[in-house]
């Protein structure tokens, strides 16, 4: 057996399931919601304003191309190790000191990434801003925790939202703002607004602990044993980190096809994909909306069918003589369904425990970026020896094998027959 919490924490913890608030906190608000949902896109921004910026700060900095590279994947790399090592602590330490702490630590380091005279200070800058910035994968399971059971698949819908939002939109104002005054000051306002948020949260979040009674090491352990107990999770991780592989397929080869002769376009002009892709973020409302009325497996199925159908006309839009619209709406197709899918999962993975759903958050977490990851090692490979033909097959099989995993899914939730 898994260690879980302990029978006084399990009895709090289902105490606040009933009542739909923590310990008789206040029920949660449009505006702290709005405000939770900020906070999780400017904290997950920060992990992406460098992309394309990755040029300008070569020549600034005398950076070669191996280590300007190497800033974009310290991104990645922080965030993983926050995952798997940040996030578990929901579960040991009072929430809303452990978030307002992530997000000051965030901000600090943000600075750090602005003052930064050279190469390695930046890259140990936003290495340390992207582990801390796991602060979002703090919130979301704090909104879901405050949030009425009846509409907890809206709320997370809606925090998630602004997360892919920040995600999404973060590379066309990191561009806007180098622009207008240097690639620094993308990082000095970036860390102003994170520590702003730092304060609201304090200010606003109600207390939240629940306590699993667990020492830091056994709880740790506790969250990779869950992979081997529960079977749900392992089917969900699945699904997550097929659909953020097909999705970084997507964003990180995107920028050859745009940039090259097919289109010829210039990299500002590539920044505002960014804003057509944030058109997908309405998708995790709906999403958690049909959860919350018995839908989840559905919006996994037909998120994950139209995720696979969507690179169809991405295929096209990379073909000669083809429009740039098949592109652009196979595009919109692919965010709306990743988010879509997205929703569905955490909506099915929160449901399970409800007493340990930082360590379910951060098990399922760490299979989506390690997928987006693979994603997107495995799309440079398939640009370079077979274009975007073998991008487009790429996406296509990583988005049927989500639709292949969630009918196997279906099946084994089957009961059998005596």
């Amino acid at each position: 057996m898994t260690n879980t919490a302990t029978p006084g924490a399990a009895r709090r913890t289902a105490h606040h399931e009933a009542a739909g608030t923590p310990g008789g906190a206040a029920p949660l608000s449009r505006g702290l919601l709005l405000l939770m949902s900020a906070a999780t896109g400017l904290a997950v921004a920060s992990n992406y304003f460098a992309q394309p910026l990755l040029d300008l700060l070569g020549r600034e900095l005398r950076l070669g191309t191996t280590m300007a590279a190497m800033i974009a994947t310290a991104a990645q790399v922080g965030y993983g190790l926050g995952l798997i090592l940040l996030v578990p602590l929901g579960d040991l330490v009072e929430r809303r000191r452990l978030a307002v702490v992530l997000y000051a630590a965030t901000a600090g380091f943000l600075l750090v990434s602005a003052t930064a005279p050279n190469g390695t200070l930046l890259l140990t800058g936003t290495l340390l801003t992207a582990l801390t910035s796991v602060a979002a994968q703090v919130v979301v399971p704090y909104a879901a925790t405050l949030a009425d059971p009846a509409q907890r698949g809206r709320v997370v819908g809606t925090v998630m939202s602004g997360l892919m939002l920040g995600a999404l939109l973060s590379r066309t104002v990191a561009g806007g703002l180098a622009g207008l005054g240097g690639w620094r000051t993308v990082y000095w306002v970036s860390a102003v607004l994170v520590a702003g948020v730092a304060v609201l949260l304090w200010r606003f979040l109600p207390p939240l602990h629940t306590p699993s009674g667990l020492p830091y090491p056994a709880l740790l352990r506790s969250t990779v044993a869950l992979f081997r107990h529960e079977p749900v999770l392992r089917w969900r991780a699945g699904i997550a980190a097929l659909s953020l592989a097909s999705f970084s397929v997507l964003w990180t080869a995107v920028t050859f096809l745009l940039a090259g002769p097919r289109y010829g376009w210039s990299e500002a002009a590539i920044g505002t994909l960014g804003l057509v892709g944030a058109v997908g973020a309405v998708a995790t409302t709906v999403a958690g909306r049909l959860a919350d009325r018995g839908h989840v497996q559905w919006v996994t199925g037909i998120g994950s069918a139209a995720l696979a159908a969507s690179w169809l006309p991405i295929g096209a839009g990379g073909a000669g003589g083809a429009s740039i619209w098949w592109l652009l709406g196979g595009v919109v197709v692919l965010n709306v369904a990743h988010q879509a899918v997205l929703n569905s999962n955490q909506s099915v993975i929160y449901a399970l425990r409800p007493e340990i759903r930082n360590r379910l958050n951060s098990a399922l977490m760490t299979a989506f970026f390690a997928g987006g990851a693979a994603g997107s090692a495995l799309a440079a490979v398939a640009w370079a020896r077979g274009g975007w033909t073998a991008v487009s097959v790429l996406g296509g099989v990583t988005g049927c094998g989500m639709f292949v995993l969630w009918v196997l899914e279906r099946r084994a939730a089957r009961p059998t027959s005596s």
